[in-house]
């Protein structure tokens, strides 16, 4: 074809140029034969299902700045060829589980700088030769359970720049062959420890700038670590057995946090470098032992200079000897100096002439300011205006007064967790046009009204767990038009009526463990019809919930774990069928489940909880071909013709099963898979019977040689008849 008169063709290097031409679609006239295209800076809004059909050899394909907003599923069918994807720097917002159909060949996907909110379970399932993924400054707050599946080979994720406080325990689940991992500049508040242990091969990881506090003992379990950054945070400790379990790690990077003092590091036999600049480090008698350990453990290099007492400000700590690092009962003349220029220093903040309410701490680059644990009554005034997160958990607020934030427009993240507030006036939140994420656990909050959720047009994430709500007024949610997530996990809330969820239209995600729950109205959930997630777990539900499950056409997770549930009834998930892909029936009592209770879920469903269980039968599993977790264990499975399908389908998949037998005696103890189930109809031949045999044979068969080979049938009968019970 010839080349589209806007664009530039070189037919030798099979390179086709598009930039900034204002193109709307993709041209249909590219050669056929193109291998690398680049059509950068246009207006293209959609991609169609199939748009690149005519052009199946390229290799190279950059989309940067095109204004893209949606990405059709099936978008790139027929690019089986593509090594190099460029999305970056669109408004994408959502990555559908077919998005990247077709790209079979690809190794490089950038998707940053769009508005990524959402990626649906499967969207990597067929990039199994992706090595690079770039989603680095996107709006992810959540990665749920093993969100990229099927990235068989990467080496390198970023995920950095995002909005990102939660990480499910399996979200990194599958990665086996990654190296590097960037999660620096986001909002994780606690260490995901579980999930990043399962990067066993992991060599590198970026964390810096996120408001991180503390490391706890075990902190990282990476046995495969080597560098590790942490550098712009707000790190006020860390244990001397943080890094235990990262044997190999060689490089740690603390600089610019708030330790005053470090200890010696357990388990870093390999540690070769640890970066301390920037921090108020008090070289006294406390730094000692690090000091010393430095002295007497040769291979790290340590870059740390005192901050205090005055004496040794801006020395390094390598430079003085532990004798000179004391503690004085009495205060010392440099004591004594440090303690008056203290006392001269305006009490705005811990930077010069920069606002900060006294009692706070604001670090003016990170945009993040603390009161945490201070013990203050109200709530202080005077905080920077541009101020992103702020925390106040652990005070004694009781109440939130009217306009209590009215000056903090740009506040994204507010942390009033464990306040033993008891009240909140109408328009305490007046003014936050931008926040996002609203954290009030751990209250004594009894009652809401509509109206003090007034001036959040934004709110996403809205925390109320462990507080005392008994009831939820009608229209409690109805001034929250974006929220997402909700959580009102252990509040003593008896029943859920049909008025409960009115005005949460968008919501996604409901947790409503341990709440008491008794009753839930068939119609409770009718308004949050786009409900994907729901938390049910920890109540006293005696049935499943099936009615109210109607209108949920895309829950793809629910939890009953700890219900008193008894009895499964047939077809107790058909309305939620299509798209449930996680169930959690663990720890019930659970004694039966029908034939037909999991009707309509076999071919989507991804994992099933049935563990601390009372059942001795589960119905066929055959066709439950997208299972990767399934937990059966502390059952007490009758190991008889019955339950033969469920030792058919072990032996078939190649997923860890544990479920051991309780009845017949004979088999007491012993695993399903290893069950003789004896005299059962097309039953398959034992391995175990025959290993049995050949380890009960007679120490004297040399002996008996001759009389063996007599009884012993042909070889090639036993190959037969093996072969015959295998079809049957």
């Amino acid at each position: 074809m010839a080349c589209p008169p806007y664009c530039i063709c070189d037919n030798i290097q099979r390179v086709v140029t598009c930039i900034r031409k204002q193109l709307t679609e993709i041209p249909i006239t590219i050669p056929e034969g193109t291998k690398k295209l680049d059509i950068r800076g246009n207006n293209i809004n959609v991609i169609e299902n199939g748009a690149f059909l005519p052009i199946p050899y390229l290799t190279h394909l950059n989309l940067q700045k095109c204004k893209i907003n949606h990405l059709a599923e099936g978008a790139f069918r027929g690019l089986g060829q593509l090594i190099y994807l460029n999305l970056g720097l669109n408004n994408i917002e959502l990555i559908y589980q077919e998005t990247f159909d077709g790209l079979t060949s690809l190794q490089q996907l950038v998707i940053d700088n769009n508005r990524i909110e959402e990626i649906k379970p499967g969207a990597f399932s067929q990039l199994g030769f992706l090595n690079f993924l770039n989603l680095e400054g996107n709006l992810l707050v959540y990665l749920p359970p093993m969100v990229f599946q099927g990235l068989q080979q990467i080496k390198y994720l970023r995920l950095s720049n995002n909005a990102l406080n939660n990480i499910a325990d399996e979200a990194f689940a599958g990665l086996w062959t990654l190296k590097r991992l960037g999660l620096d500049s986001n909002e994780l508040q606690y260490l995901p420890t579980e999930a990043l242990s399962r990067l066993i091969d992991v060599t590198r990881l970026d964390l810096g700038r996120n408001p991180l506090t503390y490391l706890g003992e075990e902190a990282f379990r990476m046995r495969s670590l080597k560098h590790l950054t942490m550098d712009n945070m707000a790190l006020q400790d860390v244990s001397l057995r943080a890094f235990v379990h990262s044997p190999k790690l060689s490089i740690i990077d603390f600089r610019y946090n708030q330790l005053r003092i470090m200890q010696p590091l357990d388990g870093v036999e390999n540690l070769r470098m640890i970066n301390l600049t920037g921090n108020p480090i008090q070289c006294n008698c406390y730094m000692r032992p690090f000091r010393e350990w430095l002295a007497n453990y040769t291979k790290p290099k340590a870059e740390v200079f005192c901050s205090g007492p005055s004496v040794f400000k801006g020395e390094r700590l390598d430079s003085l000897r532990p004798i000179d690092l004391k503690c004085e009962s009495r205060p010392s003349d440099y004591e004594e100096e440090e303690e008056l220029e203290l006392e001269n220093k305006p009490e705005k903040n811990n930077q010069e002439n920069l606002p900060c309410p006294e009692h706070c701490d604001c670090k003016h680059d990170l945009q993040h300011s603390t009161c945490e644990g201070k013990g203050l009554r109200k709530i202080p005034k005077g905080f920077p205006t541009d101020v992103r997160l702020l925390d106040m958990r652990y005070n004694d607020f009781y109440l939130v007064p009217r306009s209590s934030f009215s000056a903090m427009r740009n506040l994204i993240s507010l942390h009033m967790q464990n306040c033993r507030i008891h009240d909140i006036h109408v328009g305490a939140f007046r003014g936050l046009k931008k926040l996002i994420y609203l954290y009030l656990s751990g209250n004594e909050i009894s009652s809401l009204q509509p109206v003090i959720f007034e001036g959040l047009p934004d709110l996403t994430y809205l925390y109320l767990d462990y507080n005392k709500l008994s009831f939820i007024p009608k229209g409690t949610f109805r001034l929250l038009p974006n929220l997402f997530a909700l959580h009102l996990e252990y509040n003593p809330i008896p029943r859920l009526t049909d008025e409960n969820m009115e005005g949460a239209e968008k919501l996604r995600w409901l947790y409503l463990t341990g709440n008491n729950l008794t009753y839930i109205s068939p119609t409770a959930l009718h308004p949050i019809a786009d409900l994907q997630k729901l938390f049910l777990d920890e109540n006293e539900l005696t049935a499943v919930p099936t009615n109210a499950l109607m209108r949920l056409p895309i829950l793809d997770e629910l939890k009953l774990s700890k219900n008193p549930i008894k009895q499964i009834g047939n077809a107790a998930f058909l309305p939620v069928a299509n798209s449930l892909q996680h169930l959690w029936l663990n720890d019930m009592g659970l004694e039966k489940v029908s034939d037909g209770a999991f009707d309509g879920l076999d071919a989507g469903l991804q994992s099933l909880y049935m563990e601390n269980n009372k059942l001795s039968y589960i119905p066929s599993l055959k066709n439950y071909t997208n299972l990767h977790t399934i937990n059966l264990s502390n059952n007490p499975w009758n190991c008889d013709c019955p339950l033969l399908h469920l030792r058919r389908w072990i032996e078939s998949t190649n997923l860890k099963v544990t479920a051991v037998c309780n009845l017949p005696k004979n088999v007491t103890g012993q695993n399903v898979k290893d069950a003789p189930f004896k005299n059962c109809k097309g039953n398959l031949p034992e391995k175990s019977k025959i290993a049995s045999s050949k380890s009960k044979a007679s120490p004297k068969r040399d002996k008996n040689k001759k009389i063996n080979k007599k009884k012993a049938k042909p070889q090639h009968k036993i190959q037969q008849k093996n072969i015959k019970n295998k079809s049957q």
